[in-house]
């Protein structure tokens, strides 16, 4: 059964395994990390452990059984008791309801182990199995996102408020 941790710094392996294995994908459902990127992965994910240390992020796997990385959930820019959303899975998982799950199971998360109130995730118009994720999640529509939060694309704000 797939469980939902925190990244750490033994995740970087199967992370990367995960980013390349899915980069086709993801380039063409939300978009591409670009080369540089992955040239600079190692630097990347230890900088976002030095965030996730300062308390400013929170990020999180979803690891199968095998240790393999089925997606990657991130709560980012955590101020005031509220955090953007962020999240993406492996392709032979989607349309199985992993997504929806896990975002369910880490907003139950977010309030109770990081004290949030709020959640909020820009999402492209035309991503619409990720507009149905949240949606089934319990978001809702919250106005338009500027586009620099979604690739350069026309899109959404979703947010959901959270109980403890």
């Amino acid at each position: 059964m797939p469980e939902l941790v925190p990244l750490h710094a033994s995740h970087a392996p199967a992370v990367l395994a995960f980013e390349l294995a899915n980069r086709a994908y993801f380039a063409a459902t939300i978009f591409d990390r670009g080369d540089e990127y992955f040239e600079h992965f190692a630097e990347r994910y230890d900088a976002l452990l030095a965030e996730q240390e300062a308390g400013v992020c929170a990020f999180y796997v979803l690891v199968a059984d095998d240790g393999a990385v089925l997606g990657r959930f991130n709560l980012v820019d955590i101020e005031d008791h509220a955090a953007e959303l962020g999240y993406r899975v492996a392709q032979e998982v989607t349309g199985q309801g992993v997504a929806t799950a896990t975002v369910r199971e880490l907003c139950r998360l977010s309030a109770d182990r990081h004290g949030l109130r709020r959640l909020r995730a820009a999402v492209a118009d035309r991503n619409l199995a990720s507009r149905r994720v949240l949606i089934k999640a319990g978001f809702t529509p919250a106005g338009p996102a500027d586009p620099a939060h979604v690739g350069g694309e026309k899109g959404t704000w979703y947010e959901r408020a959270l109980t403890p």
